[in-house]
């Protein structure tokens, strides 16, 4: 199981630890410019069997490089990222966003944790941009200089899909039709030598992830290696100043998540311990 928005605020960064001390949360994905970064540095130092990987932030946040060599990615006068999802996919799609700046600032960002002593197991970004192939590959080339060799796998499988019943009929939609990625996406990190995991579960319940949707999600998940994406956390004054939807949602997950203590069937891993199962097998 994988928290996103590790350094996001103090509250999220509680939510995280706690899961981890209670044997349910192996990773979490960290922020280099968030809020509440160093405080989450700190936690994870004091936690050494939480593993930590790059959340890389790409739309909606502040890069690591400064904004004058980020022409394309960070144009706005303050020199912040695209503020949302759909400006930054507006401007991908149609190569207004250079790849070679989404690599220096993926490498930057990468970097920067590393620098503060973090070891970082995988990479994944913000917003699952990565899904999208022009975010993709400067990702991995970065992750691959920086000596990493995992990515998340952000496409949810169908069986998860139906088994997310209160999830908004966009969502749902924007799911299925992104999954469409998929093969490609694949065939790419393998060609690339990176260890991903079969897919991503919780992606569509993001915000709606409780009690009864994560036991319907379990009970359905086949043999195979899969990531449980999550955003628990505590709702604090730091996270009602973040641009987000995720506030009160995050602890109704945090709740449902403690659930997991209740399948010992279901054995729970760290992408460093994914990335050394691949290599045994090559």
């Amino acid at each position: 199981m994988n928290a996103d928005d590790f350094g996001l605020t103090p509250g999220v960064n509680r939510g995280i630890l706690e899961l981890h001390r209670a044997g349910v949360l192996t990773s979490a994905t960290l922020m280099a410019r968030a809020e509440a970064t160093d405080e989450a540095i700190e936690l994870a130092r004091s936690a050494p069997t939480l593993g930590v990987g790059c959340h890389v932030v790409l739309v909606d946040g502040e890069p690591v490089l400064e904004p004058a060599k980020l022409s394309t990615l960070a144009p706005a006068r303050e020199g912040r990222f695209r503020s949302t999802l759909g400006a930054f996919l507006r401007d991908l799609l149609t190569g207004r966003i250079a790849e070679d700046e989404i690599e220096a600032e993926a490498r930057a960002q990468i970097a920067y944790l590393q620098a503060r002593g973090m070891t970082l197991t995988h990479v994944d970004t913000h917003k699952h941009t990565h899904m999208f192939l022009s975010v993709l590959r400067p990702l991995l080339r970065a992750a691959r200089e920086r000596g990493i060799f995992a990515v998340r796998n952000p496409f949810e499988p169908a069986w998860s899909v139906r088994a997310t019943p209160d999830a908004a009929l966009l969502r749902r939609v924007q799911v299925r039709m992104l999954r469409g990625l998929q093969a490609r996406f694949r065939h790419i990190v393998e060609e690339e030598g990176f260890a991903t995991t079969s897919g991503a579960l919780g992606v569509l319940a993001t915000g709606t992830l409780d009690s009864a949707t994560l036991p319907a999600l379990l009970e359905n998940l086949p043999n195979g290696t899969w990531e449980l994406v999550t955003h628990p956390g505590y709702y604090d004054d730091a996270l009602a100043r973040v641009r987000t939807r995720l506030r009160e949602s995050r602890e109704t997950e945090l709740r449902a998540l403690e659930h997991l203590r209740e399948r010992p069937e279901i054995k729970l891993i760290s992408y460093g311990e994914l990335r050394r199962r691949v290599q045994l097998r090559t």
